[in-house]
């Protein structure tokens, strides 16, 4: 292959005015006097211009990773009699001429195919026209539809990031501010893809570091509300979650747990005492205590946290803190909360922090207004929320688990550090539509993981409104509700006073409850390879023009495809549609009715308010788990499996993913893998749970499956490893079941079936 290489560039050359060529082994980066090019991914490289060739290898919070350098035999250096060099990737053709001068238009050039057709890119400053968005920091007060920021992707095939004025990470990762550098011009990040879309998201990851892994139950069912409860309080909540039989995985205290706030109504506005971290011991009198019960019943518990004024006098563990910084504790004003300083927020998170987190809360959701007074960090040129979403994300780290944060999103390298919070929106239909363009274009710079306040954060909203947004939020990161200091704006879905959308969020609750292991093996795959989780259809599917245009509906994961319904529905049962395109190659299942529609269609699908449009993928086996009012704090040890026949022979092999859910043990392995293969030859279909691979603290050693045949006709034949079995009409699923008792997991399954 190295060898064609050397070929094609010589017949480059031969065409190129005539010159000849030599081929150069030149280190990466490449220096060419004052400037350098270094070549990190095949489809992203970078171009540092100066006037005193001192270059910066400094790690910045976007250039995080330094280490990440294409390998010498992915790229060649030709340099031709006239001075020019070509510089080639699999992926790219650069030719640069070293004149003298900074990179410009008039010296590099690099060459790139999009949608087979060759497209050239040099360097501009201007706003792209095919920008496909990114993520907005908040929104807050945000009640339409508002203009997104831009993200990697692009119809033109490249993006730039000009990293020139970021600041610098010390030995430790500490902030350093960047110094004054009037000898350093340029300092661009190229990514140049084409029509490779994930190799983009891919270089992301090389040079700002691959999404985490998230704790597991983050990715399950959430309580939010903005009120004052008591330990009685929160706890009949999630009593009356139980009593309903809904799931439920993470319950949240906003405000009320601390003092310095007036306890329910408008005390909630007094916003200079957001700040706080002594306990409400008139609301709360043993904290340890509730989180001991909420843990105990298989809960976790997330607090807010606005920490803008730091820790203040009138806190209890303020002496101690203001002694660790050198201040008199009998002083009235508190030090500056300063996310700059490292002394003062070592002292911070150890005096602020680390009482509650010895208690054993699990998320602090950083309830972060301070880009709106500061915006960037004391004597820098980095933003706040960006800073503070790194620091706390690192304190999250030290107790030993993943890492595990929740706050709006702080700008690029910020998918480090998920979650993220979306903000206040106001509560419409038009908020709601937007939610969806937003979550989509978010993942496009690495905002994998929102979690809305679902049903909107202020006034009641209709309940098909509440009930549409469930189903979106069903088929987002995670399903968290969350609204504003009035007792009529709550979002438990028994509360609405409406039977018909309350079995309809009943409905979208199981179905999350019961996806989970499709889940979290889509999240998984967002950390391997930094695919988002909610996909738009460009991602996976751009070569068919359709894509560009089906804004409304995405992949969630690699075999779900989902259209939110986005607006009020008519008649008795509110039945609204949404048009769905229908990727060509596959054919596409109605989740619900297991209708089949082929691929290469587009259909206005109609659903009641009880359903959604979300279709599985054809010839694949999705996981699944039977429901558990616990979805996301459980390892199942029965799987449910359902599977819908493809459009011709195939043989498919879906990998489900699966670890501990909160230990950093993946990063050493502490995982494990199960291939589910799916085959049809002929008439016979075959369904293969195939030996574990891997292991990890937990992990089931036998499992049961429950074998969910779809959009077929009542089989003729079933046999299971070879026996002879029967499948069972099963009339609330509308499916064939074929049981398969528990058996170890490193011994394969195999179901065949006519």
């Amino acid at each position: 292959m190295r060898l064609f290489r050397i070929y094609l560039f010589l017949a480059i050359a031969a065409m190129w005015n005539g010159v000849s060529a030599g081929e150069l082994r030149i280190e990466n980066p490449l220096v060419f006097g004052n400037n350098r090019i270094t070549l990190i991914t095949p489809t992203l490289f970078r171009l540092e211009s100066t006037t005193d060739s001192v270059f910066v290898d400094d790690r910045t919070m976007f250039a995080y990773d330094r280490t990440s350098l294409l390998a010498d035999s992915l790229y060649t250096v030709v340099r031709f009699e006239n001075g020019r060099y070509l510089i080639t990737t699999p992926a790219l053709r650069i030719e640069y001429l070293p004149d003298g001068h900074p990179f410009s238009t008039s010296n590099l050039t690099a060459y790139f195919k999009y949608k087979g057709e060759e497209r050239k890119f040099t360097i501009r400053q201007h706003r792209q026209r095919g920008n496909l968005g990114g993520p907005i920091e908040t929104l807050d007060r945000v009640d339409c539809e508002v203009p997104l920021t831009e993200g990697l992707l692009s119809t033109e095939g490249w993006y730039v990031i000009d990293d020139n004025r970021a600041d610098f990470l010390d030995g430790e990762g500490w902030l350093k501010p960047r110094p004054y550098m009037p000898n350093h011009i340029h300092d661009y990040y190229c990514f140049v893809y084409g029509s490779d879309f994930r190799a983009a998201l891919q270089s992301l990851g090389e040079i700002s570091g691959r999404v985490p892994m998230t704790r597991k139950w983050l990715h399950g069912v959430w309580y939010s509300k903005y009120w004052s409860y008591t330990s009685d309080g929160i706890l009949d909540v999630v009593d009356e979650y139980d009593s309903h039989d809904y799931p439920l995985d993470n319950v949240v205290l906003d405000m009320g747990w601390h003092t310095n706030i007036t306890d329910n109504g408008a005390g909630h506005n007094a916003k200079r005492f957001w700040t706080g971290y002594t306990w409400n011991r008139e609301l709360i009198p043993d904290p340890k205590s509730l989180i001991d019960r909420l843990h105990g019943r298989g809960l976790t518990l997330t607090l807010n946290d606005h920490p803008h004024d730091g820790l203040r006098p009138g806190d209890e563990h303020y002496p101690a803190f203001a002694r660790e910084l050198g201040v008199d504790p009998a002083g009235k004003h508190g030090p500056q909360f300063d996310m700059g300083s490292r002394r003062y927020m070592e002292a911070f998170f150890r005096h602020a922090l680390g009482p509650t987190d010895a208690m054993g809360v699990d998320l602090w959701w950083i309830d972060w207004q301070q880009n709106y007074l500061y915006p960037y960090v004391f004597g820098t040129n980095t933003r706040s929320l960006q800073w503070l979403n790194e620091i706390y994300y690192r304190h999250s780290l030290g107790s030993g688990l993943r890492g595990c944060t929740y706050s709006r999103w702080g700008g690029w390298g910020d998918h480090r550090h998920p979650f993220h919070f979306s903000g206040d929106a106001i509560t419409n239909w038009d908020v709601l539509a937007f939610e969806v363009k937003l979550t989509l274009a978010s993942g496009n710079a690495g905002c994998f993981f929102w979690a809305h306040d679902l049903g909107g954060h202020k006034s009641r909203g209709s309940s098909e409104l509440l009930a549409r947004w469930m189903q979106f939020g069903a088929m987002s990161a995670a399903l968290r509700i969350h609204s504003s200091p009035d007792a009529e704006y709550d979002r438990r879905p028994w509360m609405c006073g409406d039977s018909l959308a309350e079995r309809s969020m009943f409905a979208t609750y199981k179905l999350r409850a019961e996806l989970m292991p499709y889940v979290y093996t889509s999240v998984y795959q967002t950390h391997a390879t930094m695919v988002p989780l909610t996909r738009p259809m460009y991602i996976d599917y751009l070569s068919q023009d359709e894509s560009l245009a089906s804004g409304r509906q995405y992949m969630f994961g690699d075999l779900l495809l989902t259209a939110p319904i986005d607006k009020p529905g008519a008649g008795t049962d509110r039945t609204a549609s949404q048009r769905v395109w229908f990727p060509a190659g596959d054919d596409w299942y109605d989740f619900f009715t297991h209708e089949k529609h082929a691929g290469g269609k587009t259909v206005d699908i109609a659903k009641p308010l009880g359903e959604f449009p979300l279709f599985v993928k054809g010839g694949w086996v999705l996981p699944m788990q039977p429901f558990t009012r616990r979805p996301a704090m459980n390892i199942p040890e029965r799987l449910v499996l359902r599977v819908y026949p493809s459009q011709g022979d195939a043989d498919n092999t879906y990998t489900l993913y699966e670890d501990d859910g909160v230990s950093m043990g993946y990063t050493k392995g502490e995982s494990a893998k199960t291939g589910l293969r799916y085959q049809h030859d002929g008439d016979t279909h075959t369904v293969t749970v195939l030996p574990v691979s891997g292991r990890y603290n937990g992990q089931p050693g036998r499992r049961s499956y429950t074998i969910q045949l779809a959009g077929v006709d009542a089989p003729v034949s079933v046999k299971v490893n070879g026996r002879k079995s029967k499948a069972v009409y099963d009339s609330e699923t509308r499916l064939y079941t074929v049981e398969v008792p528990a058996a170890s997991v490193h011994r394969p399954v195999a179901v065949e079936f006519r």
